[in-house]
């Protein structure tokens, strides 16, 4: 299974709330808050997303975190990689093992990479507004169903 690391699902996820509230500079508990996810972990994450380039950080009182590219310029691949490193289906792709013991004689020698390079466009191609784009409906619902509706006579009898 090709599964991502549960820190780079809440990197997206955090990102993804930036994106919601665009312009506003965010610290680690109004992510927390937002999100739900633990302020050590927001913080974390955030500290390591801020060393990419599409997220700033600004320190001082007024200081936080906030987006330095519109989220329709910004690839769900640019967060994997800031989260994990470059994305390898194998650990045989893209020279990441030089030292293979069977790549001589290693019948899936390339076709690993065709697979790897796929799942990198496939990736590239999902952008941080199009991932928003697609809760935002489900937002909306949930939004809607958690609203009290007011009673009418019938449901009062």
């Amino acid at each position: 299974m090709i599964k991502l690391s549960k820190m780079t699902d809440y990197g997206v996820v955090i990102m993804s709330e930036m994106a919601r509230q665009p312009g506003r500079t965010m610290t680690a508990p109004d992510i927390s808050l937002y999100t739900g996810l633990p302020v050590p972990t927001a913080a974390k994450i955030l500290r390591t997303l801020a060393k990419s380039p599409f997220l700033t950080s600004q320190r001082g009182a007024h200081g936080g975190y906030s987006l330095a590219r519109r989220p329709a310029d910004i690839s769900i691949a640019e967060i994997v990689r800031a989260m994990e490193g470059p994305v390898a289906v194998t650990s045989c792709v893209d020279d990441a093992t030089p030292d293979c013991s069977v790549e001589e004689k290693c019948p899936m020698r390339g076709g690993w990479e065709k697979i790897n390079r796929a799942l990198n466009a496939a990736l590239e191609e999902v952008t941080l507004a199009d991932m928003c784009q697609d809760t935002q409906q489900i937002h909306a619902v949930l939004r809607e169903r958690a609203t009290p509706r007011p009673r009418t006579a019938l449901q009062a009898e």
